[in-house]
């Protein structure tokens, strides 16, 4: 399974794939065009999941030991999707269905709202045991996104959060089982559905600005 959209209701729903939905190349092309449709169609709201043990593993490590000479557009790339994502002219959450790691918990966290299956799955930003520090534009997405407290612990600890904890945290804004997941992000979005597009794009663009600019800068 690839990324695919659909809708549920008036709802669209883009769904990440079914294994690690890591973020190679024909990955975000296929992303990015999933969400041309939706910021061009009628008004809806947009609901994010995967299929499978993964939401997201993050940057595509694989690829990068292949490509070591991309590094630099390869992670603006990923940036300027996280902006995107960000900014999204229409009310959006994550329905997180299993492991969201690294850049794949920053996509989580880009979304407006969050709601994580509580039984399975671990969302964690493991850059510092794995050695790869936070470009500005990740650090400030996490911190627009969380207590300074929380930012602290989820940067410098590489501690993995289960849906109970993340929603302690603030991290995600509940924790269900995994049969109500679906249903509890649409209902997160489902009255939002209908709000005017440019008001709302403008309101997040202005709200997250230095965040946007620190995650696209050259």
């Amino acid at each position: 399974m690839t990324v695919s959209l659909t809708h549920r209701d008036s709802i669209a729903v883009l769904t990440l794939g079914d294994d690690e939905n890591r973020f190679s190349p024909g990955w975000l092309d296929d992303v990015d065009a999933a969400l041309d449709r939706v910021v061009s169609g009628e008004p809806t709201a947009l609901l994010t999941t995967a299929s499978g043990k993964f939401f997201s593993n993050g940057l595509d490590l694989d690829w990068l030991a292949a490509n070591p000479g991309e590094w630099g557009p390869y992670a603006a790339r990923v940036q300027v999707l996280l902006a995107r994502l960000l900014t999204l002219p229409v009310p959006t959450v994550a329905a997180v269905n299993g492991h969201a790691f690294g850049a794949g918990a920053m996509l989580a966290m880009a979304h407006d709202f969050r709601v994580m299956r509580a039984d399975r799955g671990f969302l964690c930003f493991p850059e510092v045991d794995i050695r790869i520090p936070f470009t500005p534009g990740m650090s400030a997405l996490i911190q627009a996104k969380t207590t300074p407290r929380t930012a602290i612990e989820v940067m410098t600890t590489g501690r993995r959060y289960g849906g109970a904890d993340a929603a302690a945290a603030g991290l995600v804004d509940g924790a269900v089982a995994e049969d109500a997941l679906l249903e509890s992000a649409a209902q997160v979005v489902a009255p939002l559905v209908g709000k005017d597009a440019a008001t709302l794009g403008t309101i997040k663009s202005v709200m997250f600005a230095a965040t946007a600019a620190a995650l696209t800068a050259s």
